[in-house]
């Protein structure tokens, strides 16, 4: 029998500046192939259920390969590779990086371009607990029940981790996510010369202000990719300058042209995009 289900849903008030979206997904009686977790503007949080997660690449190729229970990856600017078998299952975690403070206990810049396991930041117990408690829930939303409860208990005792300045560098991320506003502008707006919104911004995030901008844009397009749209009209959407512009950000941060990567992802796509469909999803 295949399986090819997904679902996705936004965390519970509580928790909407710190984490941006939970996804979930259970494939079985597929090919097997690979799966490229590309660059965006949000951490990955991933607690897996039937199998491990097994990466062939990670961003930082000097990582070696490995099979994970549970993974955190930072935000990155290469794609990682991932291999099954015919068979994934697991849910995971979209975090903004200005959330992961008060949540993980650290800036998003310490796990730039890394993965990791995430009992070195949540504790083996913590980590163990929800991989038992989403394997054990009944559907989707049980376990992202599991999620905002086991998140929101973690932020409340969490306490005050802001740095100074965060409130600015929080501004200028949503200037950049929203891509209306130059880098120089948002600096003028916070009131600090770009050169130290460049530097504080990357201690904070792990990436520079101008290569958020990229992933961020990126990120838009990708999502907006479905089969029969014309490239030309979808780089015109997302601001970039023509297709070849488009064409050349897909081969930096995915490793391959918007048509190879819509092939080889198609039935992941598909599967989230009805999903997104059906579910209101708050970010």
């Amino acid at each position: 029998m295949v399986v090819n289900d997904y679902a996705q849903a936004g965390p519970a008030p509580g928790l909407r500046g710190h984490v941006a979206f939970y996804s979930g997904y259970r494939q079985h009686g597929l090919s097997p192939g690979r799966h490229r977790g590309l660059p965006s503007p949000y951490l990955t949080l991933i607690f897996t259920m039937d199998e491990p997660l097994v990466i062939t690449e990670h961003p930082d190729r000097r990582q070696a390969p490995g099979s994970y229970d549970a993974l955190l990856g930072g935000l990155h600017r290469q794609p990682a590779m991932i291999t099954h078998d015919g068979s994934q299952s697991g849910v995971q975690v979209a975090l903004h990086p200005l959330g992961c403070r008060e949540l993980l206990g650290l800036p998003a810049a310490e796990l730039a371009d890394l993965d990791v396991d995430p009992a070195a930041v949540l504790g083996e117990r913590l980590v163990a607990q929800m991989r038992e408690r989403l394997c054990a829930a009944p559907d989707w939303p049980a376990r992202f029940a599991v999620l905002d409860e086991v998140l929101g208990r973690r932020l409340f005792t969490a306490g005050d981790r802001g740095g100074a300045g965060l409130e600015r560098i929080a501004h200028v991320w949503g200037g950049l996510r929203r891509g209306d506003t130059p880098v120089a502008a948002l600096a003028g707006e916070v009131g600090w010369s770009a050169r130290h919104l460049t530097d504080r911004f990357r201690a904070e995030v792990g990436l520079r202000p101008k290569e958020a901008a990229r992933i961020a844009r990126f990120d838009r397009a990708r999502r907006a990719l479905r089969p029969g749209v014309r490239l030309a009209d979808l780089a015109a959407e997302q601001g970039y300058a023509d297709q070849s512009h488009l064409v050349r950000d897909f081969q930096a941060f995915a490793g391959c042209a918007p048509s190879r990567w819509l092939a080889d992802e198609f039935g992941f796509v598909q599967a989230a995009a009805a999903a997104h469909d059906d579910d209101e999803v708050h970010d």
